[in-house]
């Protein structure tokens, strides 16, 4: 689910400003917490214009892309759907000591060139420039209490969320428990993983926990804190759970896991209990040129525009 959103050679000032134009006509337009990444990566998807179509026709009112995709943007022009909460999002699950080192040193340089530009408009108190981090970053996540983040990228991690303290911006987390439950079955209950515990699994403290997303929320939080930077926001940029191609990966749990996911969106996490939890469905459509299998099977809908799964999403 690597990409860079954004470098500051391809982030084209044309784009830019259509980005400025979007955000400033629809930001905080949408009401409700949940919205839907679009990810593009199929040879058998829909028109962009289909897309937000389908988009609408749904209710979905909150959009995350993964680049900067033209006819995506000309598509959103007048169409009342709102671009990931006014945020430009630099980087997605770039790691400085694994497969996408090659693009760490861009992350914060794109961040400062594009907040920049934003803050030349006057719009920076509307508009907030971040980057999106996988669980793969905390050196610990359980208890969340005890959660850090890994000592080899706090060289990278910290000055960016010091920047984000700086700039008001939230830190956005890919937040997937699909993927710790199917690492861990033994340990970890499938009902734990799928909101469907009826009592609390995981005493941390004061702090209990009835499922795996909001202890996963939580240990993100806690990190956060303890490199003693600042307060900063957590916006879960994805999550979802796939419909096929591995363990635990069926229709049954995919429909309930999302479910229980729009309705838990609606309210916060034990350590942040007073604020509803923003969150964006990894995917809209299912992606074949995706890889491994599992990848292929998040989306919502079927590339022919046909829906998945029965559920609505206000």
């Amino acid at each position: 689910m690597v990409s860079l959103f954004a470098r500051t050679k391809r982030f084209s000032l044309p784009t830019l400003l259509l980005l400025l134009e979007l955000f400033t006509i629809y930001l905080r337009t949408a009401d409700a917490q949940i919205g839907v990444c679009y990810g593009m990566m199929g040879d058998n998807l829909p028109l962009a214009n289909e897309v937000v179509s389908l988009y609408k026709s749904n209710d979905i009112m909150r959009m995350r892309i993964y680049n900067p995709d033209q006819a995506a943007l000309q598509a959103l022009r007048n169409s009342g759907i709102e671009l990931i909460l006014g945020h430009v999002v630099v980087g997605n699950e770039i790691n400085p000591v694994g497969s996408s080192s090659e693009f760490a040193q861009y992350v914060l340089p794109a961040i400062q060139n594009i907040y920049q530009a934003i803050r030349a408009q006057g719009l920076q108190d509307l508009i907030k420039v971040t980057t999106a981090i996988d669980m793969t970053l905390l050196g610990n996540s359980y208890p969340p209490s005890q959660s850090y983040f890994r000592t080899d990228v706090r060289s990278y991690l910290d000055p960016i969320i010091g920047y984000l303290v700086y700039a008001n911006a939230p830190l956005l987390a890919n937040v997937l428990p699909y993927f710790s439950y199917s690492n861990n079955p033994i340990d970890i209950s499938l009902s734990y993983a799928l909101f469907n515990s009826t009592n609390v699994v995981v005493w941390d403290g004061q702090y209990g926990y009835q499922n795996l997303f909001d202890a996963m929320l939580d240990a993100v939080h806690v990190a956060i804190d303890n490199t003693g930077i600042g307060y900063v926001e957590v916006v879960v940029s994805e999550s979802g759970w796939p419909s096929d191609g591995g363990f635990a990966a069926t229709y049954d749990n995919a429909h309930v896991y999302l479910e229980n996911l729009i309705l838990r969106a609606k309210r916060g996490s034990p350590r942040r209990p007073s604020k509803p939890t923003e969150t964006y469905i990894f995917d809209m459509l299912d992606e074949n040129l995706k890889s491994p299998e599992i990848e292929k099977h998040f989306g919502l809908f079927f590339p022919n525009k046909t829906k998945k799964y029965p559920f609505g999403f206000v």
